[in-house]
């Protein structure tokens, strides 16, 4: 198809959350005129918000996609600086691993409050219009019709020259795409669930400004134990949003008041108290365990006229605070494409889905790693000697060798290409760990057993520096990996 003409095309967006809103902004800005429609009420207007509430950590790719519509700077005052873990071992120790170099952080904000901010731009550009309480009911892929059940339960019938859908996990519109083209489509509940808390300021009580958090601030702070975890992410009011990540079976085993406070009693002792009974109490048996779902798609785009975007196309588990991140991404990465494909809106969807379908499937790959890494790696010795390689390497080599974590979060590398270079990198790592072993073994045995005291010493003042930086810890490396 030639450039469309944008006095003509519209374009229908399902869902009005950070992604959709986000799509509505980019296209709006291009001239097409955008409807975009929301079953739930407009959230600007609830008190209280219905929906995933686990606070968003804004890395890279959403803050680059936020300042491609000029809204990072409104979003990014609202949030909260975490430049590294903090990481509580059950033998009451605290240790810390920064997530990346000098100046590299992640933002603690409010999901709710990010989705306002959009959705306000959204709605200041003439040509799109938002329609909350409104359902998609039906599409017709061929034709672009869409049924709407409106307000009042009454339906209208529209044609549009795209539809986009951004409706999450359970998407409507990739139901549709699923039962009328050759697709396929993989769904995984992994078995951990999770409870979220929060844990209030210090002093609630007294005066806003002499209010202080009860744990350190500009911290993601994570107590792991091995097959289930608890995160603390700060917020602007000093209190911490909290999430328990834990299989779905020792949640159902924790049925009464008393396993749930000895649990935490036993398990999290320094946050017992913080949390208070009455809030522990109230909010777990407030809600039953929320379940954490991988979506992968074959293809993210059917009969050139609809797409799926966010978690419609490529639904992860929390892990790796990317999930919305690469949403608002993909946002991104079509309006580059529109601009480079000048503005042919159907050979951008086919170059969209070439690129964004691998990412898909590398992030939720990725983000299920991460999980083990944080419920379990983070206490290691192992990965504490890892980061540390890792960020020397990176310092050393920081071209050729860069983190896996600094990939994902602080740069805008393909998704898919991150796995690759990944994977050449770990090559790279464990050639110098075995070649390390290798030279000081082979070392020891040349200068023979009478020399072999004076040669220490002298390899010793020759390279000291140099092993206290990278020799020793990849020695003890190699030692708890083989």
């Amino acid at each position: 198809m030639s450039n469309v003409n944008k006095s003509t095309t519209t374009i229908c967006i399902v869902g009005g959350g950070p992604v959709g809103a986000l799509n509505a902004c980019y296209l709006g800005r291009r001239g097409y005129t955008v409807d975009l429609y929301e079953r739930r009420s407009d959230i600007r207007k609830q008190d209280y918000y219905i929906g995933r509430s686990i606070n968003l950590a804004l890395s890279h790719r959403g803050r680059s996609a936020l300042a491609g519509c000029g809204l990072e700077d409104r979003v990014v005052e609202e949030g909260l600086p975490m430049h590294s873990r903090m990481i509580h071992l059950t033998n009451g120790k605290i240790t810390t691993s920064r997530y990346g170099k000098e100046g590299q952080y992640n933002l603690s904000i409010d999901r709710k409050y990010v989705n306002e901010i959009i959705l306000d731009a959204a709605e200041e550009l003439v040509n799109v219009n938002l329609f909350f309480n409104h359902r998609i009911v039906e599409f017709e892929l061929k034709t672009g019709i869409v049924t709407i059940c409106l307000p009042d339960n009454q339906t209208v019938r529209k044609q549009y020259s795209f539809v986009i859908g951004c409706d999450g996990a359970n998407s409507v519109v990739r139901r549709e795409m699923i039962s009328r083209t050759v697709m396929d489509y993989k769904q995984h509940y992994i078995p951990h669930s999770y409870k979220e808390f929060r844990m209030p300021p210090a002093d609630p009580q007294s005066n806003q400004n002499a209010v202080d958090f009860i744990l350190d601030a500009n911290y993601l702070h994570i107590w792991p134990r091995r097959s289930f975890m608890f995160i603390a992410l700060p917020n602007l009011d000093r209190s911490f949003t909290c999430t328990l990540f834990m299989p779905t079976t020792k949640f159902l085993e924790l049925d009464t008041a008393d396993k749930v406070l000895e649990f935490f009693q036993d398990v999290f002792p320094d946050i017992f108290e913080p949390l208070g009974v009455d809030n522990i109490i109230d909010t777990y048996f407030a809600l039953p365990p929320l379940p954490l779902i991988t979506v992968e798609c074959s293809t993210y785009i059917a009969e050139d006229k609809f797409m799926l975007m966010g978690d419609a196309a490529h639904a992860i588990v929390p892990f790796y605070g990317q999930g919305l991140n690469v949403g608002m991404e993909d946002c991104l990465v079509f309006d580059e494409l529109l601009t480079a494909c000048r503005g042919d809106f159907i050979t951008a969807m086919h170059e969209f889905n070439g690129r964004r379908v691998a990412d898909g499937h590398a992030i939720a790959q990725l983000s299920l790693y991460n999980y083990i890494e944080m419920r379990d790696l983070t206490a290691s010795r192992r990965f504490t000697i890892k980061h540390y390689i890792d960020s020397l390497l990176h310092r050393i080599l920081p071209n050729r060798y860069v983190p896996l974590y600094t990939m994902v979060t602080y740069t805008r590398m393909g998704l898919a290409e991150v796995i690759r270079k990944h994977k050449k990198q770990e090559q790279l790592f464990r050639n110098i760990t075995v070649s390390t072993m290798l030279i000081s073994g082979a070392a020891v045995l040349l200068v023979g057993v009478k020399q072999r005291k004076q040669f220490e010493i002298a390899t010793n003042m020759a390279l000291q520096k140099l092993s206290r930086l990278i020799l020793l810890p990849l020695q003890e490396y190699f030692k708890l990996m083989y």
